[in-house]
């Protein structure tokens, strides 16, 4: 059984360090334990310490992609190099490295496919009332849409074994931890959670760089990953709400007529249109997501066989690069070369090619 470790980072050549100190090289269940970091176009010495560190593995993005696209090549490159279970964490030490074997354990017992780390927000410190309760709200949409239970969905500090990685196709450039959820419990995966300890805050966030930011993002990130899932749910619950908006201007306007009045209220009959004519084309936009999210599904499909593919016949992960190694061959004395096979295999070869008495030349030796 191998367990990689991959570490998404982005100029992380300070926080780096901590955090391959904090990280285990041996856990229980497991006969190898091997470090990947995914480098996503540092303009630093994130690369230069990480060799330095003993990473085993490396990936380099050319530039900049984004913490998602930084999140799908690591998971690539470690099913490329037959991890049975991947971890992911993040490079700024923000979750106790030791809990690695709590992570797994669900994983080890056969009880979970993906299992997510909860940091417990609520008794975070450093995290403010607005930031703990946007999280709440987030993850509460995120288990609606997702049918599952996790009570923290962006963490980042997450386990996945061979199967679930397999399976996992990350559409969004901002964050993979919603997706991944939401696409997990629309899938064959059973996720779990366990708790997990988180080390005090080294900086701040890069992916958020103020609260307006963080709500902002968070906000559209899940009505989008909500609206590509749940579509009918999403544009009929809208179109409903703006039917009813619109029979009430129209009923406002018919009250009016049959009074006598209706002339004064011309302009409740155009509204009513208007938003009758909304309600339709949100109905509609449902009919047509559907549709889409089915395709969705059909594609996923297709990838995770070509996935499949590309690991029976062996194809090289993408931006790879070894990184230091952990153990070197000693070098041999010169009796021990002398007596090496690769050193007696021309002295076989020679006696391959002298034919015995009676037997016809090498064809190569025969002269026309």
């Amino acid at each position: 059984m191998k367990l990689i470790i991959q570490i998404p980072c982005f100029n992380e050549a300070d926080q780096l360090p901590q955090t391959l100190a904090d990280l285990p090289r041996e856990v229980d269940g497991f006969d190898a334990v091997e470090w990947l970091v995914i480098d996503d176009g540092s303009t630093d010495e994130t690369v230069a310490v990480a060799r330095a560190h003993g990473v085993d593995h490396l990936v380099r993005l050319t530039n900049n992609k984004g913490l998602a696209a930084g999140f799908q090549a690591g998971i690539d490159t470690a099913l490329k190099l037959g991890a049975d279970v991947i971890v992911n964490t993040d490079a700024d030490n923000q979750y106790h490295g030791p809990d690695v074997s709590r992570l797994v354990r669900p994983i080890l017992d056969g009880s979970a496919d993906m299992v997510i780390g909860d940091r417990e927000v609520t008794e975070l410190a450093h995290f403010s009332p607005l930031k703990k309760t946007l999280q709440r709200l987030g993850s509460w949409v995120v288990r609606q849409a997702s049918s599952t239970n996790v009570p923290d969905t962006t963490s980042g500090f997450r386990a996945y074994n061979r199967e679930a990685a397999i399976q996992m196709l990350v559409v969004s450039k901002f964050t993979y931890t919603l997706e991944t959820i939401i696409q997990a419990g629309k899938l064959l995966v059973a996720i779990d959670h366990v708790p997990v300890r988180t080390n005090p805050k080294t900086r701040e966030s890069r992916l958020f760089p103020s609260m307006g930011a963080y709500v902002r993002r968070n906000a559209v990130s899940i009505f989008r990953i909500y609206a590509q899932y749940e579509p009918l749910r999403v544009f009929w619950s809208l179109s409903v709400l703006i039917g009813i908006v619109a029979a009430g201007v129209w009923i406002r306007f018919t009250v009016a007529y049959v009074e006598g009045n209706g002339k004064g209220h011309v302009q409740s009959l155009i509204l009513g249109a208007v938003l009758f004519i909304a309600a339709v084309v949100l109905w509609a936009l449902g009919v047509i997501g559907d549709l889409l999210a089915a395709q969705r599904v059909m594609t996923q499909k297709t990838f995770e066989r070509v996935r499949r593919i590309e690991l029976a016949l062996g194809v090289a992960p993408s931006h790879y690069e070894p990184g230091q190694p952990r153990h070197e061959e000693p070098a041999r004395s010169a009796g021990e070369r002398q007596a090496s096979p690769q050193d007696a295999a021309p002295a076989g070869a020679a006696e391959e090619q002298a034919p015995s008495p009676g037997q016809a030349p090498p064809r190569e030796a025969v002269r026309t």
